[in-house]
């Protein structure tokens, strides 16, 4: 560590500095300039004291700036990463000992030294510190590795990243964009088997998670072959393990790819799991990658939504979109004029989007018809108090503001992902109008309004019951901007269809004629992920209660019981199941509300994942482009012990000197005032002693 200091003198030229000495001088000579009765030694040492105190006085009415500057060095940072994923261990080569690489690896802070800062982890679809005791992970994010490493070292001096994979990935973006972000140079360790070895695999299914009761849909399934020339593969379809459909499809080359298309029948209604299987061929390297599983509901209806406008507007596309992105649902746009003859009768919810003329909204409504009111800038203050009675708005002045979404914990209506409220909370404002909202009634507030950096206690969107309908209040316009947003930011519109599919679903439930509710978060849950249920209970009043306990018995398709009961979540009840074993389960809740009994029952799955045995081939080609575009080498398992001296020999790896430069005023300094005074008490003192005070 080095510190240096120096002094700077503002606006006022450092000469003053020698009128400082010269004031210092002429002081002390005008008191001292005779002997007196003081002796030669004593006056001298009394025209010291007093020359130095008046100097340092006058300098600091001169208000110089010290400015001190602290060098501190920053060894560079080695961050180690090792994919932790089953397919390593999995499709490893007989030559590579992997338990002796994670040693070499574990190694390389010891035969860098002192001078480097090594940080070792462990990754599969999240980065975990530590090198792996196993390899055990089911999904494999490399990007998110990569990611995770340069953001949480941030501004730190990472010298080197080694990454230790076999290039194959199954979750986030392509690694190779992501090492584009990172300064860095990149070591990669190959590991895994690049020989192409004999394999038939299904790569993909693509299909629709819902279909009509009594209609054929189509299922797309992604085939492939390594080395199976001229063979013939047996493709079989079973839906709930009964064969309905098979199918042959020659091999021609020895690196085969082929996307068949097959049309199923939906003849039952309820959640069906569909087994797509290839027959296992001779010397096969892996047969995990022969079974896909998918799980379809067929539903005997779709809910209808009829989505009113008072003119054209973005959101009215977006909210279509989002809607039917459920195939549950089915949209039709009609403008305010057209509402009487839509006939809101046929409609499951009708969504008022910036609606104004509340009296034909009133006539055109059916009693006891769902409602979603949407306002924003186009609204009139009035129309929009009189249309529902969840969210009042008091108009301070004619004007519109911008406001973000703050998600709130409190709410129990229904669930929405974790991932969804994080990212609706990084959403571009809605615009609504200016004004004093309240949540008044039973209103249940999802999200409340942040104005800048400021969370306030407006609510921006509530959900309850009004007038005998399900009742949806949204304050604010601009979903389009959610749209385009989310998928800039995260590829996906999932959040957004998330949170409008949950409504729809919430508003089309029709409680009223239902007392329990119990469902599941969603039908499928993959393998790793809680399983959490939400059960609703009302009273005769039709209000919400939990004041007596509900339970739950689950039951899988080997018959194995499991007993849980709901926790108490606002109003209603939500229970999180944990962390549940694949398959199938059958699910049954139950509660006594005063002399009644109430029961609910429903199905969901658990499914497999089986993506690390999908792949059996490394991708060292991958390994070595990101490596060779940052400056980096690839290597291999046998090679580690050659990491140190590379990363030593590597110029561009060093240690840095961070400046920190602190600026500081003298008369701030109590040692200063410390010195004065002492020079002053030992004059004042000799001067005493002398008897000339």
């Amino acid at each position: 560590m080095h510190f240096l200091f120096a002094i700077s003198w503002g606006s006022v030229s450092g000469w003053w500095v020698l009128l400082c000495l010269l004031a210092g001088a002429l002081y002390a000579w005008l008191m001292y300039r005779l002997p007196v009765v003081f002796n030669n030694r004593l006056r001298y040492a009394l025209t010291a004291f007093r020359f130095l105190a008046v100097t340092l006085i006058a300098l600091l009415l001169l208000s110089p700036i010290i400015k001190s500057t602290n060098y501190q060095p920053q060894k560079p940072l080695v961050l180690v990463a090792v994919d932790n994923s089953a397919s390593i261990q999995k499709f490893n080569p007989p030559s590579v000992n992997l338990k002796q690489v994670v040693n070499d690896m574990g190694q390389l802070k010891q035969a860098l030294g002192d001078k480097y800062d090594v940080r070792e982890f462990h990754f599969g679809k999240d980065l975990q510190p530590g090198l792996p005791a196993n390899f055990t992970a089911k999904q494999t994010d490399i990007a998110g590795a990569l990611h995770q490493l340069n953001d949480g070292f941030a501004n730190q001096n990472i010298g080197a990243i080694v990454l230790a994979t076999d290039g194959l990935y199954n979750e986030g973006t392509d690694p190779a964009y992501e090492a584009k972000n990172i300064k860095s140079g990149i070591y990669t360790i190959g590991l895994g088997d690049t020989t192409t070895r004999r394999d038939l695999f299904i790569t993909n299914v693509n299909y629709n998670k819902t279909a009509l009761l009594e209609n054929d849909f189509e299922v797309e399934v992604s085939v492939g072959a390594y080395l199976g020339k001229g063979e013939t593969m047996h493709l079989t379809v079973a839906e709930d393990g009964k064969p309905v459909l098979s199918k042959e499809i020659l091999v021609n080359n020895n690196n085969f790819q082929k996307t068949v298309s097959l049309k199923l029948h939906a003849d039952e209604k309820g959640l069906h799991k569909f087994t797509f299987s290839i027959a296992p061929a001779k010397n096969e390297a892996s047969l995990q990658n022969n079974t896909e599983t998918i799980y379809v509901e067929v539903i005997d209806a779709r809910q209808k939504v009829l989505l009113v406008y008072n003119g054209p507007h973005p959101d009215i596309g977006t909210l279509t979109h989002a809607i039917e992105a459920n195939r549950n649902f089915e949209v039709k746009s009609v403008k305010l004029a057209d509402l009487v003859a839509a006939k809101t009768a046929n409609y499951n919810l009708v969504i008022l989007y910036q609606i104004t003329d509340f009296n034909q909204t009133l006539q055109a409504l059916t009693a006891g018809t769902s409602t979603w009111v949407i306002g924003g800038a186009q609204t009139d203050p009035g129309a929009f108090n009189r249309e529902q009675r969840l969210l009042q708005l008091i108009i301070t002045r004619v004007d519109n503001q911008e406001v973000f979404a703050l998600p709130q914990t409190g709410f129990s209506a229904f669930t929405l992902s974790d991932s969804t409220l994080r990212k609706i909370a990084q959403m571009p404002p809605l615009i609504a109008m200016f004004g004093n909202y309240n949540a008044i009634g039973n209103a249940a507030v999802l999200f409340k309004q942040k104005i800048g950096s400021i969370g306030t206690n407006y609510p921006l969107m509530v959900f309850g019951d009004d007038r005998g309908r399900r009742t949806a209040v949204l304050a604010g316009e601009g979903l389009w901007r959610w749209h385009l947003a989310e998928y800039e930011t995260f590829g996906t519109h999932s959040a957004l269809e998330e949170l409008v599919s949950q409504t729809v679903m919430y508003l089309t439930a029709n409680a009223s004629r239902q007392r329990f509710r119990a469902y599941a978060a969603k039908n499928i849950f993959n393998e790793g992920e809680h399983v959490l249920l939400n059960a609703e209970l009302y009273n005769e009043a039709l209000a919400l209660t939990n004041a007596p306990d509900v339970k739950l018995d689950l039951k899988n398709s080997n018959g194995k019981n499991y007993s849980f009961q709901f926790s108490r979540n606002g109003q209603s009840y939500q229970l999180d199941a944990g962390d549940l074993p694949a398959g199938d389960y059958s699910y049954t809740a139950a509660t006594q509300l005063g002399k009644e009994t109430f029961k609910a029952s429903g199905q969901l799955s658990v499914k497999a994942i089986g993506l690390e045995a999908k792949q059996s081939r490394a991708d060292h080609n991958l390994l070595y482009n990101i490596a060779k575009s940052s400056g980096g080498q690839l290597l291999q398992p046998n090679e580690i012990g050659k990491l140190a001296d590379l990363i030593r020999k590597n110029d561009n790896i060093k240690t840095i000197l961070n400046e920190d430069k602190h600026y500081s005023e003298p008369i701030d300094l109590k040692w200063v005032f410390a010195i004065i005074l002492l020079l002053l008490s030992a004059e004042w003192f000799l001067r005493k002693r002398e008897g000339e005070i």
